[in-house]
């Protein structure tokens, strides 16, 4: 319990009062996700939302044939303020959630998120900054898809995965990448070898090393 509430004091203290982090103690969930397990699917109900801890997690759109593409990443001290319009509306996800790393996090029962917004204004400017930096990254993916060649958003997405992963070395196959970026395997395949020629990154069995961060 206390390395918990050192972790809360760590990502959150500056953020929100005493009284709220003692309240985020008391009605938070602890929980510990491994490396690649789902926190949240598409399609269902949330009644938690994640204030996250330790670690990066991976937020992706499904389209109609099970297709998916990375819109963003979470890392620690933040939260993914969809869920709140979810909880709130009691519709159903439309994202999921996948871990990148391990991670740690507070999940803070529904029925606690709009009390808060009206008893605590940090609670209040920390879900609004949210929405703000999670509509700003959306508006980043649809640029990304909209303006920017296909070895761009390669080189791009490989940055954004080496520093949520606080690693220059990626572990990770040409075909999860294409499933991420919602292409074919053969096309990540020639344009990881185009990166490589180009400097940009090194290529290894199943990892790959990003030299220009």
């Amino acid at each position: 319990m206390l390395e918990i509430e050192n972790n809360l004091h760590a990502n959150f203290g500056y953020l929100f009062e005493d009284e709220l982090i003692a309240e985020i103690q008391e009605v938070g969930v602890h929980k510990t996700i491994k490396k690649d397990q789902a926190i949240m699917e598409i399609g269902s109900y949330i009644k938690f939302m994640p204030l996250l801890l330790d670690g990066a997690i991976k937020i992706l759109r499904e389209d109609k044939n099970g297709d998916e593409l990375v819109l963003y990443y979470l890392e620690k001290g933040d939260t993914c303020a969809m869920t709140l319009s979810c909880c709130l509306g009691e519709t159903k996800s439309k994202i999921r959630a996948i871990a990148e790393t391990d991670v740690n996090l507070i999940m803070v029962p529904k029925e606690k998120m709009s009390d808060w917004l009206g008893k605590y204004s940090s609670w209040q400017a920390f879900i609004l900054g949210s929405y703000h930096n999670r509509v700003d990254e959306l508006l980043e993916a649809v640029d990304t898809i909209a303006f920017l060649k296909m070895d761009e958003r390669l080189f791009k997405y490989l940055k954004d995965k080496a520093m949520v992963n606080h690693n220059d070395v990626i572990s990770i196959t040409h075909q999860e990448i294409s499933e991420d970026l919602h292409t074919s395997r053969v096309v990540i395949s020639r344009l990881l070898k185009k990166l490589e020629n180009d400097e940009k990154i090194q290529l290894f069995r199943n990892s790959i090393k990003v030299l220009e961060l």
